[in-house]
């Protein structure tokens, strides 16, 4: 067994603070709505320009794109690149390990597609029957004292 296959083993060990926290850390970073969408899209389109992105992402605000690309670039998973120009163009890229996360994230992608109807199928049924538990008459308990 390797020093990597001991360290994997222990990363996989969620007894361990630490462990969870890594593991926190990072999935709250990558496992947010707008960096799945921001890594899924660079990973397909390549280089983008801010609004190139922001037109692609549907209902990402100005501020939320700009804190989002800020936490991926801070990660190392995105790239800024400034150019000297007038107005000054600057473009968003994966890096090295964004690309790592594009099987993953295109697997999620893909799932959700697959799966978006059989969900949305179990939602309505459970929707329904929470209303017909909540439209019951509650049976009143009394007790003596």
């Amino acid at each position: 067994m390797s020093l990597q296959d001991d360290e994997f083993k222990s990363l996989q060990d969620t007894s361990k603070s630490s462990n969870c926290t890594a593991m926190s850390d990072v999935l709250n970073r990558i496992g947010d709505k707008w960096s799945v969408m921001v890594v899924g899209i660079l990973g397909h389109n390549g280089t983008l320009r801010f609004n190139e992105l922001k037109r692609m992402i549907n209902g990402v605000s100005q501020r939320m794109l700009t804190l989002t690309l800020r936490n991926l670039e801070r990660d190392g998973l995105v790239t800024r690149t400034i150019y000297p120009e007038v107005p000054p163009r600057v473009e968003y890229k994966l890096t090295e390990l964004g690309k790592t996360l594009q099987q993953p994230i295109n697997a999620l992608w893909n799932w959700s597609s697959e799966n978006h109807g059989s969900i949305m199928d179990a939602r309505a049924i459970y929707d329904a029957r929470e209303t017909a538990v909540a439209a019951e008459p509650r049976k009143v308990a009394y007790v003596r004292s």
